[in-house]
């Protein structure tokens, strides 16, 4: 039975004293709720060892090195964040592979690494206004797929969380409509499908990542094949983020 998520990933955002004191304020107003998914806080490197110590959440770094150690400056390796209790880490992102250069072969080497040291990766995926309006878009989010994540085995597979994140949708005031970001989680799943059988693609979750709030959660969480949201903006304070939750 695969799993709702709702994950916030701060980006650039709090220093490491807010980071701590929101982890706080929302597990203290999530408290006597009754939660049908999983919440997980996607903080920057610093925070992670604080936070993860200081709440039940789940927490996810934001990015992890593709190389185990060694004379890489400023790089953070998958070990290093499984050392500090954080359980997951995004990878892929459309603002690593954008900014970053990151590539399909780089994000394949860092979740080997993430699944060798414990951490569940939600991997991103998505195209851009001009795919989209090129009507590319499903080519584009299966090559990124396939490339990065169909080598591994079906088991390690099982262990990966999709985030599929319109990048014409982030933090441009656009959303997909609820039938748009279903068909395209439906075509995941059924390209997953196609390579791991229906039984590892059925328990596969695929999250939204693009601009979901208290506002559209509901509606996008009720389709069948979306299984929670990667929550941007949404996530930085928790009166916005709590609606966000009760989407389900």
């Amino acid at each position: 039975m695969r799993k709702n998520i709702v994950a916030g990933n701060w980006k650039m955002n709090k220093n490491l004293q807010e980071g701590v004191a929101f982890a706080k304020d929302l597990e203290a107003a999530l408290a006597g709720k009754t939660l049908k998914c999983d919440v997980v806080i996607g903080t920057p490197f610093i925070h992670l060892a604080s936070v993860a110590s200081s709440t039940k959440l789940g927490v996810a770094a934001q990015n992890c090195a593709n190389k185990v150690s060694g004379a890489y400056t400023g790089e953070v390796s998958a070990a290093m964040i499984a050392s500090t209790g954080a359980k997951y880490v995004i990878l892929g992102h459309s603002e690593r592979r954008t900014y970053y250069g990151e590539t399909d072969a780089l994000l394949k080497e860092k979740v080997v690494l993430a699944l060798a040291n414990g951490l569940t990766p939600i991997f991103c995926i998505g195209e851009t206004k001009d795919e989209r309006e090129k009507n590319i878009h499903f080519d584009v989010v299966k090559r990124q797929t396939v490339d990065a994540l169909f080598n591994l085995s079906a088991e390690d597979f099982s262990k990966i969380v999709i985030a599929y994140e319109p990048v014409w949708a982030i933090g441009t005031g656009l959303t997909a409509t609820s039938a748009q970001a279903q068909e395209m989680h439906a075509f995941i799943r059924e390209t997953i499908a196609d390579k791991y059988g229906k039984e590892v693609a059925n328990n596969t979750s695929i999250l939204y990542g693009g601009s979901a709030n208290g506002g559209n959660a509901k509606e996008l969480f009720a389709c069948p094949d979306i299984d929670g949201g990667l929550i941007g903006g949404a996530s930085l304070e928790v009166e916005k983020f709590i609606p966000v939750i009760e989407g389900f």
